[in-house]
């Protein structure tokens, strides 16, 4: 059924043609309709398909002669779209009748190629004649039969019959065509090169690129390639890919990719053994920088997918290879050179399986010392002019044996190591790179057995490494914390020993180089501890007391001590919540999920006295200081046991129930205000509290709920802490993230709601984002029965949408939206339960229209700013919801605001031209086009009004509804006085399209610019501030006349080249026309600028200073009339009398008055 509407669908845009050439074909489509109207046919796909190819036939006069091409072209085109839809079996049957009706149209050479596309369109089940006229048909000249034709064999080769053989039966017949003729294209391209005969216009040689695309199509259609043509096929190749044209090298390069990625499936898979070697026996000449490249990558592909089929056999294949594609690393071109180390890193990152790393055999650990000994040899002074690409193949091969890299590695890192501590050496960065792998892979221990730091007892004859502790920071992983107890935490005590031992006397050079060894030392301690192997045995009471010790004695290294302590607890939560089998976990870092699960239950018997210690150093350090403490202690918290929660939060909420019973105790006078503290001094003890509470909060059972609620109502009365407020606030968000927290907001969600009402008008400034949070974490989980919360709370939340905050107006704005949603979903509101309600309020059902009835009580508000956020709220909520409402709510709202354009008051009004904004982008058109008549003229009230820049949003709310509604409906509606501007808008677009159609023709438009990517954080951000720039064609208009200057800077920004870098068309060369540029000359670099100098004649001309009577410097425009004199006094014939400055006291007022009231004169801002 789906396939019959699909095709009347088709039929129906025939019958009704908008194009001159499709007229003849809805004339066919009739009068075969009309012939089986009358033949009391029903109209089928058979019936369709037999009276078209009767119809052709009638059209074609032996000997293939097309009497009618229209005619035949019509009929074939409707064929194509029918036969689709014709059973098979019928077609199948038919088909000798068919290729006999098709033939003539494509074999004769009068034929055009629009009629081609479509008869090669009907080729789906094809014997081997007709295979034979696609593949002449596949490099024609024409693009589209070409394209056609190729589909047809594509089409073909997918659909083999059933047969036990591999491929096509034509598939052999295809793969030679397409092989000839690539080979014969390319004989002739070779003959043209050495004959120089237009060679230099032969350069895209599209003979050869249809010839390659057709073997493409073969290739990617037949399961990589017939196995009978393998070996022609890869030398013909080969021999294309070694062309200076780089397309045609990449699409031969494309072909082997393609040939490969066929063969990877198991079906086919047994053609590559045979592709392989054929790519091996047409090795080049060592030094052939043309063809050595490609055919090392073809090599690197193959052995990829090799490895994806039998990964075992091409691993043991592996030291072979490594030989093979080494040697070419002494190539003297480096191109070659990087191509040999690209595969060679290839193999080992794709040709190593996993088991060869977690159960080796005895021969999987032959063939790794085979190639650890091949990767050894790379760093003898043979390859010494590839070292560079050396190093990266030798971080590979550490990366890719993982831990099996120990001991297999210990010559090469010994070697590097070597190379690295020469002074004369210039690969340190690469050297370093090899280094890190190999501590990586190896373990530090390993590492530092071959190089070791030499920084507590130097050796003889050996220098300190402490340069390797940088590279350990940043590679130390998934290893033996035992080895940081035993090698590292020593070091650390000598060296600050050292510190302490020189007391209090002034730090020298070598002091401060033991404080900043010791600091190095602790930021290792993160890395031993991500997914150590012996954490149980390596964390253990002793551990734990020195790690204590250390927070409390050294506020230094607390930062790398908690997210060591952090990473312990969060590498180990990463595998039990990762989704992978424990086999891939192994091969990956040695650890299990079991393994993981010991871990943690083993660091939750510390997790009650390392919390008791993080607590006491989170309440010792400053408050923009403990963001890494206050991680840690949440990691912790999601370890620890229930009990120990319990007893935790009941001492944290002892001392702050204190805390608070103290503060309320004090004299009003005594109590220190959040803004008298210095940023260094400590926040009160109840702040602390606080945030560790509200930390403990997700992970508390629900007998601890009531209390929390308990605190919560007794803090947010607190007006004289704005900050605890704030924080009280906090805690009913973070609650929503546990499931016990969501149970507790349920259970509890009347209190909640009280507790809010009750503390309405005691919220402080700083605290209205977090309790606008809070109400929406509550309504989230409000029951259906107690939806009059919604109104109660209405009028705080759109006065919130007023906020000077942005991220409170925000919080305001989502959360009308989800009452919006929530009232949408339904329920009941009691509306005697809403404060200051009559208490026989009947009862109502809640909806979306009832919502926006509640919202609309705000247009009648006592103040201006009342009603400004009223209308606020209405633009946010009609923008999100306008698709559900009904057209009756949305046209009396539209209706209602429309009449606030006409209001006295600018606040008003700059919320009403948000509104008509959104009502013009967004609404129906039927909706918003009968208001226009008064819309319009009250948009053209406030257009000469430039103040809050009023006239700039007017007119592009105007440009906005000519867009939408035209030109002529928006002129209609527009009053006398406004009509220029209209004008101006409407000249400024064709101006803007006349001049983009002159820089196409002149064939100076600019490459396609990068799609608008948005600058607003929401949808409806970017549709209420929105500007004309990013609005399509109409849109690059000023926004007023006194803006253009302004937008011709922005333009000039947005043409500077990206990321403000100083290349291409935005650089210059500022050259001095008295002295030429030395390039050489380091200066030079100064004269470089992203602006385009002035030509020699428009450049300013030099000036001497001006001076007045008294010497004394005089500020002004030149005057051109004074011929460079400085000394001319202006005199009062130059001014008029009463202006400012004419010596009158009537100007000296006028000044007064221009100076305070002025364009010039000085404006308070928001800053003052």
């Amino acid at each position: 059924m789906a396939h019959l509407t699909s095709l009347e669908e088709k039929l129906d845009k025939i019958r009704s043609p908008k194009l001159q050439n499709q007229r003849e074909k809805a004339v066919v489509l009739s009068a075969v309709e009309d012939t089986l109207k009358d033949q009391n046919h029903d109209t089928t796909p058979t019936a369709y398909f037999a009276a078209l190819l009767a119809l052709l036939s009638q059209s074609i006069v032996p000997p293939d002669n097309i009497v009618n091409k229209d005619l035949a072209s019509s009929v074939v085109y409707l064929l194509a779209l029918i036969i689709s839809h014709v059973p098979a079996a019928l077609l199948r049957s038919k088909f000798p009748q068919i290729l006999a009706s098709l033939g003539p149209t494509l074999t004769n050479q009068d034929v055009e190629a629009p009629f081609l596309p479509w008869a090669l369109s009907q080729t789906q089940i094809s014997p081997r004649r007709a295979v034979t006229g696609l593949l002449a048909l596949a490099s024609d000249h024409r693009p589209k039969v070409r394209k056609r034709a190729q589909d047809a064999i594509a089409q073909v080769l997918r659909h083999p019959p059933p047969s036990p053989a591999l491929d096509h039966p034509v598939a052999d017949m295809c793969a030679e065509t397409a092989l000839n003729t690539l080979s014969d294209t390319l004989a002739a391209s070779s003959m043209k090169k050495r004959k120089g005969k237009d060679y230099a216009q032969e350069q895209h040689q599209p003979g050869l690129i249809h010839a390659l695309q057709l073997v493409k199509t073969v290739a990617s259609a037949s399961g990589g390639w017939p196995s009978k043509k393998i070996e022609p096929l890869c030398e013909v190749l080969l021999g294309v890919s070694r062309s200076n044209n780089e397309y045609l090298a990449m699409a031969a390069l494309e072909v082997f990719e393609i040939m490969f990625t066929g063969m990877a499936h198991q079906f086919s898979s047994s053609k590559l053994p045979r592709l392989m070697e054929a790519v091996s026996e047409l090795k080049p000449s060592h030094n052939d920088s043309q063809l050595l490249p490609p055919w090392i990558a073809v090599l690197s592909r193959g052995y990829d997918i090799s490895a994806q089929i039998s990964p075992e056999e091409t691993f043991h294949k592996l030291p072979a290879l490594f030989d093979i594609v080494s040697q070419y690393l002494s190539s003297a071109s480096h191109e070659i050179r990087v191509s040999a180390s690209e595969c060679l890193i290839s193999f080992l990152v794709n040709c190593v399986p996993d088991t060869v790393i977690t159960s080796p055999s005895v021969i999987d650990e032959k063939v790794l010392e085979k190639l650890a000994r091949a990767a050894e040899d790379l760093l003898s002074v043979k390859y010494q002019s590839a070292w560079m690409e050396v190093f990266h193949v030798e971080a590979a091969f550490c990366e890719a044996l993982r831990w099996r890299a120990s001991p297999l590695a210990r010559n090469i890192v010994a070697a590097i190591g070597e190379l690295r501590a020469s002074v004369s050496f210039n690969g340190k960065k690469e050297a370093d790179t090899v280094l890190g792998k190999a501590v990586m892979s190896m373990g530090p221990e390993a590492v530092l057995e071959i190089l070791p730091l030499n920084l507590r007892t130097p050796q003889h004859g050996q220098g300190g490494r402490a340069w390797l502790l940088a590279l350990l920071r940043d590679n130390v992983i998934n290893t033996n914390l035992a080895h940081f107890r035993s090698e590292f935490i020593p070091l650390s005590e000598a060296m600050y020993q050292r510190v302490i031992d020189h007391g209090d006397n002034e730090k020298t050079m070598e002091i401060k180089i033991f404080e900043t060894v010791v600091q190095q030392i602790w930021a290792l301690f993160p890395g031993y501890c991500n997914l150590p192997l012996d954490l149980g045995n390596a964390f253990d009471q002793d551990f734990a007391e020195l790690v204590s010790n250390l927070l409390y004695a050294q506020p230094n290294l607390r930062a790398d001590i908690c997210r060591g302590l952090q990473a312990l607890v969060d590498s180990n939560r990463e595998i039990l919540a990762v989704e992978l089998s424990d086999e891939e976990i192994r091969s990956r870092s040695r650890a299990t999920k079991a393994m993981a699960q010991a871990n943690l239950d083993h660091l939750a018997t510390f997790a009650g006295n390392l919390l008791a210690v993080l607590f006491n150093v989170y309440s010792q350090t400053l408050p923009q200081y403990r963001g890494y403490i206050l991680q840690c202690i949440n990691a912790y918290l999601s370890i620890t046991k229930e009990q120990e929660l319990l007893e935790t939060f009941t001492r944290v909420n002892d001392l702050l129930e204190s805390a608070l019973a103290e503060t309320a105790s004090q004299p009003p006078n005594d109590k220190q205000q959040p803004n008298d503290r210095s940023p260094n001094q400590m926040p009160p003890t109840s702040h602390t509290l606080m945030d560790l509470i509200i930390t403990l909060s997700v992970y508390l059972p629900l007998s601890t709920f009531p209390r929390l609620f308990n605190l919560t109502s007794r803090v947010l009365p607190l007006t004289l802490d704005p900050q605890l407020q704030k924080k009280a606030y906090k805690l009913l968000p973070r609650l929503a993230n546990s499931s016990n927290g969501v149970l507790a907001l349920q259970s509890r969600n009347q209190d909640l709601q009280n507790l809010f009402l009750s503390s309405a008008t005691s919220t402080s400034p700083p605290a209205r984002r977090d309790r606008l949070l809070a109400i929406a974490a509550t309504i989230t989980h409000l029951p259906p029965t107690d939806l009059h919360f919604i109104p109660s709370v209405l009028s705080e939340v759109v006065i919130a949408s007023k906020e000077v905050n942005e991220k409170a107006r925000s919080a305001a704005f989502d959360l009308l939206v989800l009452m919006g949603r929530k009232m949408m979903a339904g329920g009941t509101i009691e509306q005697s339960k809403i404060p200051h309600m009559d208490a026989c309020a009947p009862r109502t059902e809640a909806s979306l229209e009832e919502f926006f009835t509640m919202m609309s009580a705000g247009l009648v508000g006592s103040t201006p700013h009342a009603v400004s956020a009223s209308i606020t709220a209405l633009t946010r909520v009609l923008y999100e919801f306008h698709a559900e409402l009904g057209s009756n709510v949305i046209e009396d709202l539209v209706s209602t605001l429309d009449l606030f354009l006409t209001s006295s008051n600018r606040e008003i009004v700059r919320s009403c031209l948000g509104f008509t904004k959104v009502a013009i982008v967004t609404l129906p058109e039927g909706i918003v086009r009968p208001h226009l008549a008064s819309v319009v003229p009250g948009l053209m009230g406030w257009s000469k009004e430039h103040k809050s820049r009023f006239r700039a949003k007017v007119k592009h709310i105007l440009e906005r509804a000519i867009r939408r509604f035209g030109f002529e409906a928006v002129e209609r509606c527009c009053p006398d006085d406004g009509k220029k501007l209209l004008q101006n808008i409407r000249k400024s677009k064709e101006r803007k399209r006349r001049k983009r159609g002159e820089a196409k023709e002149a064939g100076e438009e600019e490459a396609g610019e990068d799609p608008r990517k948005g600058r607003f954080e929401s949808e409806y951000d970017e549709a209420i501030y929105g500007s004309e720039e990013e609005d399509g064609d109409d849109s690059n208009l000023a926004s007023s006349d006194d803006d253009i200057g302004r937008k011709r800077g922005s333009k000039a920004r947005k043409d500077r080249p990206a990321g403000g870098g100083r290349e291409g068309k935005g650089t210059y060369i500022v050259e001095d026309p008295d002295e030429p540029l030395d390039l050489l000359d380091r200066s030079a670099l100064g004269r470089i600028t992203s602006r385009q100098p002035l030509p020699p004649a428009k450049q300013r001309r030099n000036t001497k200073a001006k001076l007045d009577l008294d010497g004394k410097l005089v500020f002004g425009p030149d005057d051109d009339d004074d011929d460079g004199d400085a000394m001319v006094v202006d005199s009062r014939e130059d001014k008029k009398e009463g202006e400012p400055g004419d010596g009158t006291l009537e100007g000296g007022i006028n000044a007064y008055v221009e100076a305070i009231r002025g364009r010039d004169a000085v404006q308070r801002g928001r800053g003052g």
